[in-house]
């Protein structure tokens, strides 16, 4: 007999480890325990070397209920006298802080037929859970997770409950969010103004039926989830979905549907496969899906002007009894005003005027957690917010980052989330956010002091953004002076794509294609459409796109006619353009608009810098197509129904020409030549589809040809794609179809958001690679 000692570290709290490990142990006549220790999982085992190696082996395969093991640390360690006879799960310790907390997972199928069978004891209740599912990041409260340290401490469990817990063959042993009736959280309908009123006025069952019948009467009614407050309406009533709107003060900007299950969801979007297994994975994200052409009405307020829905399937028991009345799908979007952070508490809920209705609960929420949003792209699912169900799984950091210093990296001002990367593992924080939003930046101070303390981090590097004006790169300053390390913007933007993929420190350098809105350059300009040679140490700016002005400074990021007129004024004249397109409406529509006030602007610079920011290109052509000309409702707006534009007519073989000049010695695409073809196109009476689909497809191929020589005059076989802008699906696979053509590998972020909300890790790499020197 021998004996052996594992430490493992990933995603393996939460998750059914422990009786998984006994269960494997005592299949294979292992001896010892199991116990969890900090955030690991500590392993003691005795047996002959053969059957040892199958256990440590078996544990490191193990993937039941979102376990995810990501390094093991192995000891030989004596056999003590007497030896164990068996294998047990020991009480937890405290000696392996790390970093590793498990994500909510949707609720199991098992869970699910149980609370709705009506000869279970759980039979309709909405808390149902066990260690394949349920809360985890939005109910733990510390270290190790035991049911002391989460927010069901204050439910002791009742004898059937505990019972389940301590049996070995039950899926519920040791499963720290059990609950029942008798002893768990109860959901609760209640009026906003606390009014009482006859329940059975409403339903003959329960309070989540009277809740779902208010909804199908057209009512707006508060549901406390797993990491939040939702709103939810019925997606078929255009004046629920014109009130929600009005309640939440959001323009434009589009609402997320969930749906009973794939059945009725295939009913109003095309679903492949791919989407199909995401949508119905254990993360239940908001999946981003092409409508269905004669598919049934739904509410026109709900995403306007788009050709794509955000939907999603149930994620918790209570979802799924809702959809026991409902016969369409609802509108649940974050309960709180746009752009503020989700509610997670009652106090939170005053500034919702216009509700009357809450279908709240007992169980307190630890933790803030949105609904992450995924888009398949390139054939695979590509995160637009990690969020709940992948946040914080911890990401293996690449082959050679061997230093011990911990790193905290700030992430940037706009869809924030912050890293943190000790041991080998980086983990990144749930959306936070955008920081210029004062409750979203008290949010972000709150999560970033929870999340130091949960996991007893002390940073010795802090890694943010270089610009100046972010609050990130202020709070670094402020609070870190001797350890902050400024991180340039778009080089994050690559180092976080090459990270993702394992690229290891000494892989060599890489070209990277970043686009997004803006960001600040290393020249201390504003840049957002680079073509960069970079590596985790170091990186140069080989090309970009060409710097077009900004008249109004910020202003021309929320209203594209500046964007147009400044691209009209310096690729085609404006006097040319009022000559040749005098019969363009466009060209009225321009000239009523105070025009004549960015002229200076333009001949002197002043309030007008230049840019070469990609999204500004689309802007300015969404606007020419008057899809979103004076004012944009949200962030990206204009760029979104562009792109849904364009689907309407793609593919095309021919897009748009563009040119490569050279300024400054660097080699700049140039969208001169394009212009007086879009214009021509629609003085001659061109459906909008086709110019916004040539306009993709123009660009797309002139980036490609650019990277393509610039990678083989520098020696590059990867390409990294990263940046907002690579969301945008059209863009992005024809970009990979013609690098893949030209035998280059092209990159492009999965498992982290390729805009913003990826930057941190970017960040955290980049300081610690050059503490790796």
């Amino acid at each position: 007999m021998a004996g052996l000692r594992l430490e493992l570290r990933g995603i393996v709290q939460g998750v059914g480890f422990r009786p998984s490990a006994l269960r494997l142990a005592r299949e294979l006549g292992v001896a010892g325990e199991v116990r969890n220790a900090g955030s690991a999982v500590v392993v003691e085992a005795y047996a002959d070397a053969a059957r040892l190696e199958a256990f440590a082996a078996a544990l490191a395969a193990l993937r039941r209920g979102g376990a995810q093991v990501d390094r093991v640390r192995r000891e030989v360690i004596p056999v003590p006298a007497p030896p164990p006879a068996d294998f047990r799960i020991a009480a937890s310790t405290d000696e392996a802080p790390g970093l590793g907390v498990a994500r909510d997972l949707a609720a199991c199928p098992a869970c699910v037929a149980e609370t709705m069978d009506p000869f279970s004891r759980r039979y309709r209740y909405p808390f149902t859970a066990c260690t394949d599912c349920g809360p985890r990041l939005s109910v733990i409260t510390g270290t190790p997770y035991d049911r002391a340290n989460t927010t069901l401490a204050g439910f002791p469990l009742c004898a059937d409950c505990a019972a389940e817990y301590g049996e070995v063959a039950d899926r519920r042993f040791h499963a720290e969010a059990n609950a029942c009736y008798r002893c768990g959280p109860r959901a609760t309908l209640r009026r906003m103004d606390g009014r009482p009123f006859a329940l059975d006025a409403l339903t003959f069952l329960d309070d989540v039926d009277a809740a779902a019948s208010l909804i199908r009467r057209g009512e707006i009614v508060l549901v406390k989830g797993l990491g939040g407050y939702q709103l939810a309406c019925d997606a078929a009533s255009e004046a629920a979905v014109a009130r929600l709107r009005a309640v939440k003060r959001r323009d434009g900007k589009p609402f997320a549907l969930m749906a009973r299950d794939l059945a009725m969801l295939r009913e109003y979007c095309e679903v492949e496969p791919v989407a199909e297994a995401e949508l119905a994975s254990a993360a239940a994200p908001i999946v981003l899906l092409p409508r269905r052409a004669g598919a049934p009405a739904l509410a026109a307020g709900i995403a306007p002007g788009l050709s794509t829905l955000g939907v999603m399937l149930p994620s918790t028991p209570l979802h799924h009894l809702l959809f026991k009345r409902l016969r369409a799908p609802m509108v649940l979007t974050s309960g709180n005003l746009s752009g503020q952070p989700q509610a997670t508490g009652p106090a939170q809920l005053a500034a919702l005027e216009g509700v009357d209705w809450v279908l709240d609960h007992d169980r307190p929420i630890a933790r803030r957690v949105d609904d992450s949003v995924v888009r398949i792209v390139a054939g695979r699912p590509r995160l637009l917010r990690r969020a709940r169900g992948y946040a914080p799984a911890p990401l293996p950091v690449p082959p050679g980052f061997d230093a011990a210093p911990r790193v905290l990296a700030l992430g940037g001002d706009l869809k924030n989330s912050f890293a943190l990367v000790h041991e080998g593992q980086a983990i990144l924080s749930q959306h936070i956010g955008d920081l210029h939003d004062a409750a979203c930046l008290a949010d972000w101070e709150a999560a970033l002091a929870d999340y130091r303390a949960f996991f007893r981090f002390q940073p010795d590097l802090v890694a943010c953004d270089r610009h100046p004006g972010y609050l990130s790169h202020a709070h670094a300053l402020a609070h870190y002076p001797e350890q902050a390390v400024p991180v340039g913007h778009h080089h994050a933007h690559l180092v976080a794509c090459l990270g993702e993929h394992g690229w290891p420190l000494e892989g060599g350098a890489v070209l990277g294609v970043v686009f997004d809105g803006l960001g600040y350059g290393d020249d201390g300009g504003l840049w957002g459409g680079e073509f960069l040679l970079g590596d985790y140490r170091r990186c140069r700016r080989l090309a970009s796109l060409r710097p077009m002005p900004l008249p109004g400074g910020d202003r021309a990021a929320s209203e594209p006619w500046r964007n147009l007129y400044a691209h009209l004024v310096r690729c085609l004249g404006w006097e040319r353009f009022e000559r040749d397109f005098a019969g363009l409406g466009l060209r009225r529509r321009l000239a009523a608009l105070p025009h004549g006030l960015l002229q200076p602007m333009l001949a002197t610079g002043l309030q007008a810098p230049p840019s070469s920011s990609a999204g500004r290109w689309f802007d300015a052509v969404a606007a020419a197509l008057e899809l979103c000309f004076e004012r944009i409702g949200y962030e990206g707006e204009a760029a979104i129904r562009l792109e849904s534009c364009a689907a309407g007519a793609w593919p095309v073989e021919a897009g748009y020409p563009f040119a490569e000049t050279v300024a400054d010695g660097l080699p700049r695409l140039d969208p001169a030549p394009m212009w007086p073809a879009l214009l021509a196109d629609l003085a001659a009476g061109c459906a909008p589809a086709r110019v916004a689909a040539r306009f993709h497809a123009g660009l797309a191929d002139a980036v490609a040809a650019l990277a393509g020589r610039l990678a083989a005059a520098h020696g590059c076989g990867t390409v990294a794609l990263s940046g907002g802008v690579f969301q945008n699906r059209l863009l992005a696979e024809r970009v990979v179809q013609r690098l893949a053509a030209c035998g280059l590998a092209p990159l492009l972020p999965s498992m982290l958001p390729a805009g913003d909300g990826g930057l941190a890790l970017g960040q955290a790499l980049i300081a610690l690679a050059r503490y790796c020197r």
